[in-house]
């Protein structure tokens, strides 16, 4: 018997933010010798994209793996809406106490959506945080 074919959705999202990365328990000079300028006391913004990778099977009946307006109202409700303008330190209460690094965003934003599908739906989430840096989650 052979297993079903897996395909692989993908849905492209978007939200601004600012945000700090600063360690509480470090001296101001230490969090500038390894933060640089995203240390500064005033915050920074990016223009975050996000890219939802969901796979599995075909449902016979649909045609879809997922239904890509389910998928993006899900993104708009849990991330989009949350993050969207806001200062991840000081908005978003999953970042009281965790630094809003891009890697931490990205794991934040996965154990949000993954909560919400289907747990036969295999999920990545890669993160753009400028054009040139970005994160996914699970790395594998």
């Amino acid at each position: 018997m052979t297993e079903a074919p897996r395909v692989t959705v993908f849905r492209k999202e978007h939200f601004n933010a600012a945000h700090r990365l600063h360690n509480p328990l470090w001296t101001a000079e230490k969090n500038k010798e390894i933060f640089g300028l995203c240390n500064n006391p005033n915050y920074h913004g990016h223009n975050y994209e996000i890219i939802i990778q969901v796979t599995g099977t075909i449902d016979p009946e649909t045609g879809y793996v997922i239904d890509t307006k389910f998928l993006s109202d899900l993104a708009q409700t849990e991330v989009c809406k949350k993050f969207d303008h806001k200062n991840l330190n000081l908005d978003v209460t999953e970042f009281a106490n965790l630094n809003p690094s891009a890697e931490n965003i990205v794991m934040v934003i996965y154990n949000k959506l993954r909560a919400k599908l289907p747990s036969k739906l295999d999920l990545k989430i890669r993160l753009y945080e400028t054009e040139r840096n970005f994160v996914e989650f699970p790395a594998n």
